[in-house]
């Protein structure tokens, strides 16, 4: 490992199972610490202090953001009206106890937040008697930033990207607490080659799918890619809906015979990312960050009113990516890309290519090292 010198340094990494951002946050991050010889634990207190209430609230959340979507736009926003520095119930009480146990347990030199009410909980625990430690909070959103993540305690606040920190800053934010290190994307994404412009001959276009978990989505937006044009090639991730799509998927690859390969679960997303043309799927930070990581552009089919809104945004305004939520939006973005030898498609590959921003995670690493070192180097004996 590289590093050595930091193999004493313990770092708890805290998450949440409310949308796969915060958990793949936590993940790359804690890859990428222990590959600067950090001992990095990942630790969801809500999993571990209320399971059974976690996991009805986290079905709840997967319902309402897939199916109704104008209900959960309703509760964000009154969230973003909440002072969780105040709010107190039994349950959050319970959170708060099984995390402080395990910072007693573990004895970590710092703590990092992907999730935004825990910093909350680290500033009630240690009012109480804690002991103070580092605590960096990493935002899994753009531009569009709840304001539980503005209001948060923290030493550090790492950002996805410049218009993101602009834009806390113009809402009142510290800039000395805010670090742009891009998404925590997994390390691999450093290691891997993007495929490339001219790899696109007009024969076949790969497009990589990431299923929602409804039917009547997963067939409408297939058909509408795949009947754009014969070069339309398809890999349909169905994830942990595989039970549930498989029949569906199966019929459309019938129907268009060599056309679509189906995958269940996968860890192979940053490879599947690297070597196809375009990714189609939900706006949630982490799929949105790496496809820019893997400099593969993308097209939005769904996406959570909220904090998803500034991730499609950011695509926008990077010139690599669109929202297509219906099949005519689909179907036109497609024409766009593949129009004129493809001549959209290869300008949003250029300006990937010059961004060139895979290494989040190692980015995120470092400054929390570094800023560690710092702090505890400052704090009294």
């Amino acid at each position: 490992m590289n590093g050595a010198s930091d193999n004493s340094k313990r770092f708890l990494i805290l998450t949440a199972g409310f949308g796969e951002g915060h958990n793949s946050a936590a993940r790359n991050l804690a890859l990428a610490l222990q590959q600067q010889g950090c001992d990095a634990e990942i630790f969801d207190p809500c999993e571990v202090g209320a399971p059974r209430l976690n996991q009805r609230l986290r079905k709840w959340y997967r319902t309402v953001t897939t199916r109704y979507p104008l209900v959960w736009h309703w509760v964000y926003r009154r969230t973003d009206r909440v002072d969780f520095s105040k709010r107190r119930n039994p349950l959050m009480r319970k959170i708060e106890r099984t995390l402080f146990r395990k910072i007693e347990e573990f004895h970590p030199d710092a703590c990092i937040s992907t999730y935004p009410l825990y910093p909350y909980f680290m500033q009630r625990l240690e009012r109480r008697g804690m002991k103070a430690m580092p605590h960096f909070v990493v935002i899994t959103d753009s531009i569009e930033i709840n304001a539980a993540w503005r209001r948060a305690p923290g030493d550090g606040f790492l950002l996805t990207d410049e218009i993101t920190s602009q834009i806390m800053v113009d809402q009142g934010m510290d800039p000395t607490r805010l670090v742009v290190t891009g998404f925590p994307v997994n390390p691999e994404f450093c290691e891997l080659a993007p495929i490339e412009e001219a790899s696109f001959d007009g024969k076949c276009f790969k497009v990589l799918y990431f299923a929602t978990s409804r039917n009547s989505h997963l067939r409408r937006s297939l058909r509408a890619l795949l009947e754009v044009d014969p070069s339309v090639c398809v890999t349909v991730v169905l994830g942990r809906n595989v039970r549930k799509l498989f029949v569906e998927a199966k019929s459309i690859k019938e129907d268009f015979p060599g056309r679509l390969k189906i995958k269940g679960w996968t860890k192979q997303v940053p490879q599947l990312m690297a070597s196809h043309h375009l990714v189609v799927g939900k706006a949630g930070g982490a799929t949105v960050h790496e496809a820019i990581a893997a400099e593969c552009p993308m097209l939005v089919h769904h996406l959570v009113p909220g904090q998803e809104e500034g991730n499609t945004t950011l695509l926008e305004h990077l010139g690599v990516g669109s929202l297509a939520d219906t099949d005519n939006k689909l179907r036109a973005e497609m024409q766009r890309m593949l129009a004129n030898h493809a001549t959209h498609w290869r300008s949003c590959k250029r300006k990937l290519a010059d961004l060139s921003q895979h290494a989040g995670g190692p980015n995120a690493a470092n400054y929390i090292i570094s800023q560690t070192k710092k702090l505890h180097a400052s704090s009294p004996h």
